[in-house]
């Protein structure tokens, strides 16, 4: 029977095509239109995160332009405990310039504090220091022992400042004192005193200051015989003068002074 329908609708029976094979022909081409649609929907959803992408950084450099610092991890270090490990070389210490800087200010405040002065005369702890073999032997160096006197060198002789009062006139400073031994006083000859001469203008009697005393001077011949010059007399107020105690006249047998 098959053969005769066959026949009737004139195909032969490798042509004929069942109806449940359409059906899968269908379907296929279905899952086929179904597989492309979802590629394609995917494409244009990829395309469109990127567009996103894109236009997120662009605002994140608008707003942050700067760049981030990369920061690179520590590298590990050798141990010690591995074959052909030697030590890092030494690297400069971060904190030299402010090592040298302390020793800086360590040793200014040394130089001030051996400058201060000790007493009221001014001298300081860097002029008591015993010096006299780096002094240089010449004429005006200003000398002092463990005594309160203090020595002018001239001549290779050692000039005794008689008072303050002389000290001030000459011009003599404190930061010129050098303490010395005894023993390198020793060594120079004393020559003359350095005095003051003190005259007021109301009285023709000179008087040398020695020690806060006048004494009275006799006459010229024994002025110009102590060695006295016309250029170390100093006119003072009458009245202060006046208050000045007496103390022994030169020559000492001259009789009392003058009032």
């Amino acid at each position: 029977m098959n053969t005769s329908a066959d026949q009737q609708t004139g195909q032969s029976p490798d042509q004929h095509i069942s109806g449940a094979q359409i059906l899968d022909l269908l379907l296929e081409a279905l899952e086929e239109r179904q597989a492309a649609r979802r590629s394609a929907e995917r494409r244009q959803g990829g395309r469109e995160t990127r567009r996103q992408g894109d236009g997120e950084t662009r605002r994140q450099e608008d707003v942050s332009p700067t760049p981030r610092l990369q920061v690179s991890p520590p590298q590990p270090k050798p141990q010690p405990a591995e074959e052909g490990w030697s030590p890092p070389p030494l690297q400069p210490s971060v904190h030299l310039g402010r090592t040298l800087g302390h020793l800086l200010l360590a040793l200014a405040v040394l130089v001030v504090l051996v400058n201060v002065p000790l007493n009221r005369h001014g001298t300081s702890l860097a002029r008591m220091m015993p010096d006299s073999a780096a002094l240089v032997i010449r004429d005006g160096l200003v000398l002092k022992g463990s005594g309160p006197e203090i020595y002018v060198l001239e001549d290779n002789k050692l000039r005794w400042i008689s008072s303050l009062e002389a000290f001030e006139f000459f011009r003599y400073r404190w930061d010129q004192v050098h303490v010395v031994e005894d023993s390198f006083l020793e060594k120079f000859e004393m020559g003359r005193p350095i005095h003051v001469l003190l005259k007021c203008q109301d009285s023709p009697h000179i008087y040398a200051l020695e020690n806060g005393q006048k004494r009275w001077i006799k006459d010229i011949p024994t002025f110009e015989a102590e060695g006295y010059v016309w250029e170390d007399v100093k006119l003072v107020d009458c009245h202060y003068l006046r208050n000045l105690p007496d103390g022994l006249p030169i020559p000492e047998d001259a009789g009392p002074p003058p009032q």
